[in-house]
């Protein structure tokens, strides 16, 4: 690996990732970056440089948040444990909050993604081996989220999972046509569409029956009751941040302008980044406490919930068909978005750690063949997100630790460096959550998860 004096010209900013006003060149780079040529007099005519037009990329990224597996196991704590472990889904949304914008700032201030870093201060082989690695992670974290929109379409229309996990590959190769260039504000949107249908089928539930607030109110107070408590938390906990919202959220701030568009000064930019964060991971996490609060108030004490069929039965028999699809609705949205996006990460990953350009249907064959081999041959596909959800615990140290020190690197960050307070709250929150997903995959392997 080189070493960070070596790389002090990675602290440059290319001229096509800014487009910075004179007056705050100055002070919106990182120390010792080439002042940028202006490529535009005239700023982008549909938004210029105002908020709104900052907003997007972390919407994106926070369907990563509300995907099957997550859908999977919000229930299952809901549906065993009641309120109890509220906190957690609380505790664990402000960790994703915090790591999401890191990646955000990340892209912003140098102009590149986290895995196009990684590959100019790895060498060959180390860029090798830990781009096999994260397509290992992409191939686990498509794995969910093709199964679970196959499930949903088997509860829609009863199609065989395997037809419907091809439909699922089909309809997300199509959405990905629009990622790049001029027609990625388009992805943007159906993505951002796809995330409030998401939101609607799996708060319905909460209007027919709404829950007693103050015993959701209860649920913020931290606390346990027996092992099985602790060893669900755990899980919980573990496996909110998805290491390919990591890799892509640093990517999706710059691919959110079109090559040529003006973009605002980085200092705008990290304004906006904080507010798009904030919102986006705001509504995911309401989702997946709606999910929880949902099993907890109506489905406390069933058997059979802890797969997404068995949730989905639950729900049509307590509230009725009607919230029955809706919730098949919101999961075939969920599958649907997370599954594009996983597989956008991909192509990223790939691109900054192999400097290889692959067609966009290349990276979603590989990453949907394995799903559809487990469709065609798993007796219970439900058994292979358990598998899924272990190797992607072994994926986030890799994503996480990269992207706390680069913060912290003033070769790459200039005057936006994290200073020494948020470093070490930065350190704490990867150290937990790393320490959290090696104790995930030690009780797993010893049969107690």
């Amino acid at each position: 690996m080189k070493s960070d004096t070596e790389n002090e010209e990675d602290g440059t900013m290319s001229t096509e990732s800014a487009d910075v006003r004179p007056a705050e060149s100055t002070d919106a780079r990182p120390a010792g970056a080439q002042q940028p040529t202006h490529h535009h007099s005239q700023p982008s005519h549909h938004h210029g440089h105002a908020l709104a037009g900052i907003l997007g990329p972390a919407f994106v990224a926070a369907v990563a948040y509300v995907d099957p597996g997550n859908v999977a196991a919000n229930i299952t704590s809901g549906a065993r444990y009641g309120y109890l472990l509220v906190w957690v889904l609380v505790l664990a949304n402000c960790m994703s909050v915090l790591i999401q914008y890191q990646s955000a700032k990340l892209g912003i201030v140098t102009g590149k993604s986290l895995p196009e870093i990684l590959g100019e201060r790895l060498g060959d082989a180390g860029r090798f081996m830990f781009f096999m690695q994260a397509e290992v992670i992409a191939i686990a974290t498509d794995l969910a989220e093709v199964i679970g929109g196959a499930i949903s379409l088997k509860l829609l229309f009863g199609l065989p999972l395997f037809v419907g996990g091809c439909i699922i590959g089909a309809v997300s190769t199509v959405l990905l046509i629009f990622e790049k260039g001029v027609t990625h504000r388009i992805f943007e949107k159906l993505i951002i569409g796809l995330l409030l249908v998401i939101t609607f089928g799996f708060i319905a539930g909460l209007f027919i029956a709404p829950p007693n607030p103050k015993e959701v109110v209860a649920g913020l107070i931290p606390r346990f009751k027996g092992t099985d408590t602790v060893l669900m938390a755990t899980s919980m906990l573990g496996a909110t941040v998805m290491p390919h919202a990591i890799y892509l959220h640093s990517t999706l701030v710059n691919d959110h302008y079109a090559p040529g568009e003006a973009k605002p000064s980085v200092k705008k930019l990290l304004h906006g980044s904080k507010i798009d964060v904030a919102w986006a991971l705001i509504l995911a996490g309401s989702v997946n406490l709606a999910l929880l609060i949902l099993a907890a108030n109506s489905l406390y004490g069933m058997t059979g919930t802890d797969t997404i069929e068995g949730a989905q039965r639950a729900i049509q028999h307590v509230l009725g068909p009607v919230i029955g699809t809706i919730f098949s609705i919101g999961l075939l949205a969920s599958s649907l978005s997370s599954t594009s996006v996983g597989t956008y990460a991909g192509s990223e990953i790939m691109h900054g750690l192999l400097r290889i350009k692959a067609p966009m249907w290349a990276c979603r064959v590989v990453t949907l063949v394995p799903a559809l081999v487990v469709l065609w041959f798993a007796n219970n596909p439900t058994e292979a997100l358990i598998v899924g959800q272990v190797v992607l615990s072994v994926g986030i140290p890799f994503a996480i630790i990269p992207l706390m020190r680069y913060t912290h690197d003033r070769t790459l960050m200039g005057e936006h460096v994290d200073g020494p307070v948020k470093h070490i709250v930065n350190i704490a929150v990867a150290a937990l959550i790393v320490a959290l997903n090696v104790v995930l995959i030690v009780l797993t392997m010893l049969g107690k998860a």
